[in-house]
Parts: structure tokens; sequence; C-alpha cells
């Protein structure tokens, strides 16, 4: 490959990791998966907000030192194929994004159960490299839609707590009057 050829490869894998705003992926090894499955599987990512974009090694670690993400180079062993998360502005109503790399993570288990050959390499997360069983442990944490649902249960909590707390006295007292009249009216009836 010429080298005019090569650094074109280099600058779309910046451009796309610029443009995405890709700052978390896994990578996967997605060597042996048919043409047919590859699509399916694309086109379901797709709607999921999930990109997938195979790289060349020595140019992704180019790129991705002129990104800030050097330490991401390591990962990158073999043939390699990057998974991340669309911004919400590069879909459409029918695409939703992806809310983290937990939801990516999620996706890819699924399909590695319906394509064994997927393989988790690792990940690239908050500046950081996990490892492929780290990566794969992604999966089994909750997303932030859900820490933010508990977050606002735990919240609401004392206040729900003290609410049960203000009207429970009134509820008891209220259930002793009603019982006093119901045996009232049962003396006058009879």
């Amino acid at each position: 490959m010429s080298k005019k050829v090569k650094q074109l490869l280099q600058a779309e894998i910046e451009n796309r990791f610029s443009e995405d705003n890709v700052r978390e992926f896994l990578v996967l090894s997605t060597i042996g998966i048919g043409g047919v499955d590859n699509n399916v599987m694309r086109g379901e990512l797709k709607e999921k907000g999930i990109k997938l974009f195979i790289i060349r090694n020595l140019l992704a670690k180019k790129a991705f030192g002129k990104l800030d993400m050097t330490d991401a180079g390591v990962l990158l062993q073999g043939p390699c194929t990057v998974a991340y998360a669309l911004e919400p502005a590069q879909t459409d109503e029918k695409h939703t994004p992806a809310a983290s790399i937990v939801d990516i993570a999620r996706e890819m288990v699924d399909w590695s159960k319906k394509l064994p050959v997927i393989e988790f390499k690792g990940a690239f997360l908050d500046g950081d490299v996990l490892d492929a069983a780290s990566a794969f442990e992604l999966s089994k944490m909750p997303t932030l839609s859900e820490l933010q649902s508990k977050l606002v249960g735990m919240a609401m909590a004392p206040g729900a707590n003290l609410a049960s707390a203000v009207t429970a006295p009134a509820s008891v007292i209220a259930g002793c009057l009603k019982t006093i009249i119901d045996k009232e009216s049962e003396k006058e009836a009879a």
C-alpha cells in the first residue's frame, strides 16, 4: 500500500473518531463472520446507535496518538473491529443512540452468543485500557439510565417515608373513628 493511501486511511480514522466524538469503545475480533451475518449484525446495531469500524492496527495506533488516546493502541493485536456509540445528532428517529459503553458491551455479548467467532479484545474507557475479561464484565454493570433511576428512587425514598409517617397516624385515627361510629350506629339500630 502506498504512503499516500496509508495517510488517507489514517486521516479517515482520525476524522471518524473526531466527528463521531468517540472517547470510549470496545475492541473485538470479528474474523469468521459471514457476509450476511455481518450485514444483519451491523444493521441491528446501527438501529441501536452502535457503529462497527474495522481498522488497520498501525494506522489506528498513529491516529489514536493524534487523538490523545495513545494507550488504546495496546488493544490492537491482530484483526480488530471497534464498536462505539453514535452521537444523538448522527441518528434519526428510527435509530436511538446507545447510552454508554455498557450498552455496547451488552449488545456485543448478545451477538457473541449468536455468532461465537466474536471475541472481546478489550475496551478503552475514560482514558483507561481494559483487558478482554474486564471489557466482557462491562456487560454486567448497570447502565447510566439504570443508575439514574436507582438514584432517583433513593432520593425519593426519604420523602415517601416521611409522607407515610405523617399520614399513618391519621389513617389509624380515622380507622378508630370509623369503628366507633359503626358501633354507635349498631347500638342505635338495635
